[in-house]
């Protein structure tokens, strides 16, 4: 047996019993044995494994490591909503169930598809498409316009507009090389963040901000540029702060939220009390009080997971997300081609980006923008989402791995 091997099957042991020991922990928390607790806890084990072992077998080449680490971060994620909101939790299961096969589809599709960045025009229309649906058919939910209802399910449009401007941006990145080649990129996505500021999803658009200076940093290496990227949108964010009262709101909320406690200050204290009240250690599964802190399933998770496992395991939850995105990054490293490259690397910093400015948002060291922890936290569109983007980066592995070994069977029939 491999180190590799050996490795993977450890951390897998430690999954399930993680999964068991603490659904075993919940199905006790109510001073009865909750069977139901127990049942789940074995039902998302044996999926888990299942979807381990089959993945790992159809695609030989994945990353399994990083497969691994998204399984821990949802497997973490099903906990703490199991402990908060039961039915939540099996909800979320059954849309990750629904997700492994986007996750499979866009494996299928990386890995086979040839020409994906001649379709540019059409991810730029229709990740518009997606942008603008919000403010002409859709409802506000905590505060931004950024929802539609279908059929009574609520969907998150914006989610799927992030992996389009990764598409385009890779295109562009890869093919065009002037200034004025690159205008209607920049036009893009000034107008994608417009539209995203217009319906107060605050989080979105710095999410496609950030992702665009990365990108480009990374793809052209014109620091000189960058830095004047860096300043248009510091000063776009100046302005939208003079002229969008919620984005000031949300300014002088973050600076002084104990002076507006009762004006909107409230859930970033109530966050901070609980990282406080968790201290190392942790109150213990189930003896925290998430019931105190608004949107605790979703934008705030990370404050449960601080009060109830303690600093030291939501460091490590921080970790993870590093190591998913260190290799993500080699893999964009070993790809074949730049646009493979890039989409890796954009998938990546996306979900950098996304982890820290949560993480960041709660523990004020950010103003709070209100997006969700990546494999985290509650929400249909956002999970998706993820493993989307998790099934885009582990397609470029698996096409890294097929390649090598073509070329391996190829000086193998040479020699012979």
């Amino acid at each position: 047996m491999t180190i590799k091997k050996f490795s993977t099957y450890f951390i897998m042991t430690l999954l399930q019993m993680f999964i068991i020991t603490a659904f075993g922990l919940l199905s006790l928390r109510e001073g009865f044995f909750d069977v139901r607790a127990i049942v789940w806890g074995f039902v998302l084990a044996l999926y888990i494994l299942l979807q381990y072992n089959m993945l790992r077998s159809a695609f030989r080449f994945m990353d399994q490591f990083v497969l691994l680490t998204a399984q821990f971060l949802f497997s973490l994620g099903m906990v703490m909503l199991y402990r908060m909101d039961p039915d939540a939790a099996i909800k979320q299961f059954a849309i990750y169930i629904l997700s492994t096969f986007i996750m499979i589809a866009a494996i299928l599709v990386i890995r086979k598809a040839k020409q994906l960045e001649k379709y540019y025009i059409f991810y730029m229309v229709f990740a518009l498409i997606l942008l603008i649906a919000p403010a002409l058919i859709g409802r506000t939910i905590g505060g931004a316009k950024n929802w539609i209802s279908i059929g009574g399910i609520s969907i998150q449009p914006s989610e799927f507009a992030k992996v389009l401007y990764i598409l385009v941006s890779a295109f562009y990145l890869n093919n065009k090389t002037t200034i004025r080649e690159f205008i209607p990129y920049v036009l893009f996505t000034g107008l994608c963040v417009l539209i995203l500021v217009f319906e107060k999803d605050l989080g979105a658009a710095l999410l496609i901000c950030g992702t665009f200076i990365i990108m480009f940093l990374a793809a052209t290496g014109r620091i000189f540029l960058t830095g004047l990227g860096c300043m248009g949108i510091g000063l776009g964010a100046v302005l939208c702060a003079k002229l969008f009262p919620h984005v000031q709101n949300r300014v002088n909320v973050w600076r002084d939220p104990w002076s507006v406690y009762y004006e909107g200050g409230y859930q970033i204290v109530q966050g901070l009390m609980a990282l406080a009240s968790g201290g190392l250690f942790g109150t213990g599964l189930g003896l925290g009080m998430p019931s105190y802190i608004p949107a605790s399933t979703t934008d705030y998770i990370f404050a449960v997971i601080g009060e109830e496992f303690g600093i030291i395991v939501a460091i490590f939850v921080i970790l993870f997300y590093v190591l998913l995105i260190v290799r993500g990054i080699l893999i964009a490293i070993n790809a074949r081609n730049t646009f493979d490259a890039l989409l890796v690397f954009g998938c990546c910093s996306m979900l950098a980006l996304q982890s820290f400015i949560i993480i960041g948002g709660v523990i004020k060291l950010i103003p709070l923008t209100g997006i969700t922890l990546p494999f985290v936290s509650s929400g249909g569109t956002s999970i998706m989402n993820s493993m989307l983007m998790l099934g885009i980066i582990e397609g470029i592995a698996v096409k890294n791995g097929e390649i090598d070994e073509e070329k391996l069977d190829l000086m193998e029939g040479v020699i012979v």
